[in-house]
């Protein structure tokens, strides 16, 4: 079974929220955790458009999210919520495919004001999906951030420590695989 799938939802590269994704995934895997990632802007436009679940990459994608146990996605902020892309592939998942997963929420904005995205834009749709806990997440100001000459980012110390602390809350909300294999035998019977 797969521990945390990460989602980057922004349709750039470079993308400063993809990055900060990959970092907090490394970090996990460096723990053990078994992860996996869904770059959307690297799944089927048509697909995404069209709004067709079924077609091989946005059905993988799917099958991902299904598979783990946590989620954490990430996007940047435009225009006070998250990304299109984002959006056309949160509209692709099955009623209830996050009940019993903790979902971390990660944004990186331009100011302390689309912060607020967080709460008010991507928490609902999560909400809709069946997530029913989302943790606190973090949100990434673009001062915050920094590039190295490799083009990895560097973090402000700060929101560092509250990536960690964000982490450390969805290590301890992961349910155990036995409780997850317990309660869709329960579903079936």
């Amino acid at each position: 079974m797969l521990d945390v799938v990460t989602i980057a939802g922004s349709p750039s590269a470079p993308s400063r929220s993809a990055q900060v994704l990959e970092l907090a995934r490394a970090r996990l895997e460096a723990e053990g955790l078994r992860c996996s990632s869904v770059v959307v802007r690297d799944l089927d436009p048509a697909d995404l458009v069209y709004a067709r679940p079924d077609g091989p990459s946005v059905a993988e994608a799917i099958g991902l999210v299904q598979a783990s146990r946590a989620v954490i996605i990430a996007t940047p902020v435009y225009k006070a919520a998250y990304s299109g892309v984002l959006k056309a592939f949160l509209d692709l998942l099955p009623p209830g495919i996050l009940a019993d997963k903790p979902v971390l929420p990660i944004t990186t904005s331009g100011s302390l004001a689309h912060c607020l995205a967080l709460d008010y834009a991507l928490k609902p749709v999560l909400s809709a999906l069946g997530a029913r806990h989302v943790l606190a997440g973090v949100c990434v100001l673009d001062s915050q951030l920094g590039w190295r000459e490799d083009g990895s980012i560097t973090l402000h110390p700060e929101v560092d420590e509250r990536l960690e602390a964000a982490l450390a809350a969805l290590r301890a909300a992961i349910p155990a695989p036995s409780a997850i294999r317990s309660k869709q035998l329960k579903t079936i019977a």
